[in-house]
């Protein structure tokens, strides 16, 4: 086998062209996974900067009204993963900057897309592209030609007369074909950690592992099923035409009418129609019949009875902090309920488009890349609940200090000292490890595992007691 292995690399390397395209591969590669890096480091120098800038002047704004400050709010940014540069996943359309204010719920903006002049239907290149895109083609046509020219040439017999078994020529020739992608796929890989050296952690050494894990079983499907197709079932140029054929439909049909269907069959409310939604909870109530002017004379006849007083102008505190910080609590409560139904219908269709890959290896390997290098809707979705989390506990803060700081009801004039604000803490936002998000991404490694028990099963029966003639 081994054997195989060195004589099929030996005869590439004879070919000039195909040596200079391994090496221009292998060297393409390597530029878009550097220069991918150095940009997914300055767009993190960035957030970083802009981070401590807002923290800055947070901390120097002076003495200020508790409510103004709510208002002037603060800012969650999103970091960005090591591997983003090797696949951006849903961070291309997706933003990582999000408002933090009073009584609004902000949606993330500034994302890759919107920040770019570079259009295609495929994004910005990066590694991704070219190990999902480039490398499968590479496979397909390396196969096909390894198998198909000893058919052609007649060397076959020849070699099957020197003991040499059909089985396990189409194996090491497959073989050869795979270790030459996890070469390249190494090399990608590697260029990330030399790169991040500095910054290199368990977590990205296991999912740089996993990453290698996983297009390793998918490199396998493609040349598996090639090799098959080549081998018995199919002969001459039909065996490469079904396989180019399958590659497509892989790659553009079955996403696409996976996608509509999913989008059918969990349909997520418009902008506007879910906006419009919550106004309405906010401000007839949840269940229809407690208004907002309910609510607040309810608020003020139970405060009044706590303090045994008959007017907020006779409270010892101001009134106007705890109406605020009432009106965010019953906000919070309609963010809840929407933004959980929508999440649910989310991760319906996340979990719908993840059984896709038992007929689609492409969209499993998709779902798997994006998973493990952190940017896909999951990770997303952490971080805004993440920042939602904070942004109550923040605005909290503020009505308190309202409300309990020492002002009277109607003072808006009044000013809490900067050493307030100092004293609330910024945001900080941690990704979760991969080990605790293992099981979000089950279904795309059993899918996967299913396609390469299928491939090698292909390949086995395709080989298995063959006559050449």
């Amino acid at each position: 086998m081994v054997e195989i292995i060195l004589n099929e690399w030996k005869g590439w390397w004879r070919v000039g062209k195909f040596r200079w395209l391994i090496l221009f591969l292998v060297l393409l590669l390597a530029l878009v996974s550097y220069f991918g890096v150095q940009d997914v480091s300055s767009r993190q120098a960035t957030i970083s900067e802009s981070k401590a800038e807002v923290r800055d002047q947070w901390e120097n704004m002076g003495p200020s009204n508790p409510h103004g400050a709510a208002h002037y709010g603060s800012y969650a940014f999103k970091p960005l993963s090591a591997l983003s540069a090797l696949d951006e996943g849903v961070n291309l359309t997706a933003g990582r900057v999000l408002r933090l204010e009073g009584h609004v719920q902000n949606e993330t903006v500034h994302s890759s897309r919107s920040q770019s002049l570079f259009i295609s239907y495929f994004g910005p290149l990066k590694a991704s592209l070219i190990l999902q895109v480039v490398l499968p083609l590479l496979i397909i046509f390396l196969t096909y030609h390894a198998i198909q020219s000893e058919h052609e040439q007649s060397r076959i017999r020849l070699l099957m007369v020197q003991g040499v078994s059909y089985s396990k020529l189409v194996i090491g020739k497959t073989l050869s074909v795979w270790l030459l992608t996890m070469l390249v796929l190494f090399i990608t890989i590697l260029v990330q950690w030399i790169t991040f050296s500095e910054s290199i952690t368990g977590d990205l050494l296991l999912r740089s592992s996993l990453i290698i894990l996983a297009y390793a079983c998918f490199y396998w499907v493609i040349g598996s099923i090639t090799a098959a197709f080549c081998s018995k079932w199919f002969k001459g140029p039909s065996a490469l035409t079904l396989m180019l054929a399958i590659w497509v439909v892989w790659l553009f049909f079955l996403p696409k009418v996976s996608g509509w269907y999913v989008q059918e069959v969990n349909p997520l409310p418009s902008r506007q129609e879910f906006s419009a939604a919550m106004r309405e909870d906010r401000s007839k109530g949840i269940d229809g019949h407690h208004p907002s002017d309910e609510r607040e004379k309810s608020l003020k006849d139970s405060v009044l009875a706590a303090y045994n007083v008959t007017s907020v102008d006779s409270l010892p505190i101001n009134y106007d902090g705890l109406v605020m910080q009432a009106d965010e609590e019953y906000g919070n409560i309609v963010w809840d309920k929407h933004f959980e139904s929508l999440f649910e219908v989310m991760q319906q269709q996340k979990s719908s488009m993840q059984l896709v890959g038992l007929i689609n290896p492409f969209s499993g390997l998709q779902s798997l890349s994006m998973g493990i290098c952190g940017t896909d809707q999951w990770s997303h979705l952490h971080f805004q609940k993440e920042a939602e989390s904070y942004r109550r506990v923040f605005i909290k803060a503020l009505n308190d200090e309202h409300a309990y700081g020492g002002s009277k009801t109607g003072d808006w004039g009044w000013e809490a000292e900067q050493a307030f604000f100092n004293d609330i803490e910024d945001f900080y936002y941690t990704p979760p490890q991969y080990a605790n998000t293992a099981s979000v991404y089950w279904v795309d490694w059993l899918s996967l595992l299913f396609w390469l028990l299928l491939g090698t099963a292909g390949l086995r029966l395709s080989t298995k007691n063959l006559s050449v003639n």
